[in-house]
């Protein structure tokens, strides 16, 4: 009995769930953050939804849903069961709070073709750059290293001008209030819009990429992304969240407002591959370049703030490195073991 479309479906809703409560701290963990003591989750949810029914229904009615990010993944005929596996585990790992890679855990499972059968090849594709696991992996780690040493130099250079004066000197009257809530919802808006389009494809590659659906089953899979999202704002982000509010003066407007700016320009960059690097519609992980500039981050406040770098502050970064290895090495794992059960 082909149970296909069954899979297709529930691996959608898994990964739609699984997804969008791990990856909220890159895009909204700020804006969550810094507006859920003010603003109700409904008000910030309707803004979520809107920008998100913008991205896709222009991918939709353009035919590209993923936005050119699963051009070289050859969609299955057959979805098997294990097809349910990555967003079963990435949805278990989440609720740890650990964040994980969604494009790691999902979309190499998705390579399976292309992954040697043999272990010693198998793992010589995770170094090989024109592997597309190891093009996968080279790129996000490479997110990882220029969203750092963004974070250090630009808060090296301006922490005196902004994070310490927004420590000193809190927001007092209404009209600074309203023109940095613009702002910050704008950057928002424009970094929420960047990362739909890089990682869209994580969840609709379980609907063949999602071009050939029909009017009402669009309709379906968006209700069911918009649901979900509703339900992440609701519990306010969840315990992934957590990986946000203890960095430095994350729940000042002000503050979030140039995280979430930094990093939706870096997520440009690498759509366009502006530098070159790496191809354009090769996906990586987001979540690896989120961690890397709230480390650059963390890092430079300190060194201007306190002019040294302490103990915790260290631990912390290190930390938040660890998790995002941690889930390579269990995306990687379970890839593998996957390529030589099936």
């Amino acid at each position: 009995m082909d149970l296909s479309f069954i899979v297709m479906w529930l691996g959608f809703i898994l990964a739609s769930y699984s997804v969008v409560g791990n990856d909220v701290i890159q895009t909204l963990g700020t804006f969550l953050t810094s507006n859920e003591k003010r603003v109700k989750w409904y008000v910030l949810w309707v803004f979520g939804a809107s920008v998100m029914c913008a991205a896709l229904i222009n991918g939709w009615m353009n035919s590209d849903i993923d936005y050119g990010r699963l051009d070289k993944f050859a969609m299955p005929e057959v979805y098997h069961w294990y097809y349910l596996l990555p967003p079963l585990v990435l949805l278990t790992i989440t609720r740890v709070g650990i964040p994980v890679s969604t494009t790691f855990m999902i979309l190499t499972l998705f390579s399976l073709d292309k992954i040697p059968g043999d272990l010693p090849t198998m793992m010589a594709t995770v170094f090989d750059s024109d592997a597309k696991l190891g093009g996968m992996i080279q790129k996000s780690i490479m997110g990882y290293i220029i969203a750092f040493l963004s974070g250090v130099f630009f808060y090296v250079a301006v922490t005196r001008f902004t994070e310490k004066r927004f420590l000193e000197k809190p927001i007092e009257n209404n009209t600074q209030r309203t023109i940095w809530t613009i702002a910050q919802w704008g950057a928002t808006g424009f970094l929420w819009f960047q990362w739909l389009t890089q990682d869209l494809a994580n969840i609709y590659i379980y609907l063949q990429g999602g071009n050939d659906l029909s009017t009402g089953g669009f309709i379906l899979s968006l209700l069911i992304l918009v649901g979900l999202l509703g339900y992440i704002f609701y519990s306010k982000g969840g315990k992934v969240q957590d990986v946000v509010r203890v960095k430095t003066n994350t729940a000042d407007i002000r503050a979030a407002t140039f995280i979430d700016l930094i990093y939706g320009i870096i997520l440009y960059i690498f759509k366009y591959n502006y530098l070159g690097l790496f191809e354009a519609k090769l996906p990586m992980s987001t979540t690896w370049v989120f961690i890397g500039l709230l480390a650059g981050r963390e890092i430079g406040v300190r060194l201007m703030l306190d002019r040294k770098l302490s103990k915790n502050t260290l631990q912390m970064v290190f930390a938040d490195l660890g998790k995002v290895f941690f889930g390579l090495l269990v995306s990687v794992v379970l890839v593998f073991i996957i390529k030589m059960l099936s």
